[in-house]
C-alpha cells in the first residue's frame, strides 16, 4: 500500500509509466532473442508453460493453468503441443490415472537454457551504458517489481 503521503500524481505517474514500459521492454526483448536464437522460438504460451514446468517439474495441467492464470483447456492443448513437438513429456500419476504430471525433455531444458542465457546476455549489454546510478534504482526496483506482480494476481 502506498504511504498516505505519496501524492497521488506520483502514484499515477508510476502507474502509467509502468503501463507504457512494461510491454516495450518485454516486445524489445522478444525480438531481439528471435533474431539471434537458432531455433524456431515458441510463442509466449508455449514458453511461459515450458519455463512454468522446468521450475516446477512434475506439476498438474491444472496447477500450471492456475500458475499460469490461463485455462485448463488451454493448457491441456499447449501440453498436447508440446508433447508431440518433443518438449514435454506426460507422466501418469501412481495414484490417480487421470492426473498426468509433466516434465521437460532434455532437449526442451537446453533450448530452454539458451534462451534465458541469450536474454541475460542480451540485457547485459542493454545495462552496459546505464549509469551506474540507473543500474542501481533498476536493481532496487526488482524487489519491488515482484511485489508488484503478487499483487497484480487474482486470488483465489
Amino acid at each position: 500500500m502506498a504511504d498516505s503521503s505519496t501524492p497521488r500524481r506520483d502514484i499515477d505517474r508510476v502507474a502509467s509509466g509502468l503501463a507504457e514500459c512494461l510491454p516495450a521492454l518485454y516486445r524489445a526483448l522478444d525480438r531481439q532473442v528471435a533474431a539471434r536464437y537458432p531455433h524456431p522460438k515458441p510463442p509466449e504460451a508455449r514458453l511461459a508453460l515450458l519455463r512454468y514446468v522446468a521450475q516446477h517439474e512434475g506439476a498438474t495441467v491444472r496447477e500450471a493453468a492456475e500458475a499460469l492464470l490461463m485455462k485448463p483447456n488451454n493448457v491441456s492443448a499447449l501440453v498436447s503441443q508440446l508433447t508431440e513437438q518433443g518438449d514435454l513429456e506426460r507422466r501418469r500419476d501412481r495414484a490417480d490415472k487421470r492426473v498426468a504430471h509433466l516434465h521437460l525433455t532434455a532437449v526442451a531444458r537446453e533450448r530452454l537454457t539458451e534462451v534465458r542465457e541469450l536474454e541475460t546476455v542480451l540485457i547485459r549489454q542493454a545495462l552496459t551504458p546505464l549509469t551506474e546510478g540507473q543500474q542501481g534504482a533498476l536493481g532496487s526496483a526488482l524487489d519491488a517489481l515482484d511485489a508488484l506482480t503478487r499483487h497484480l494476481r487474482p486470488t483465489s
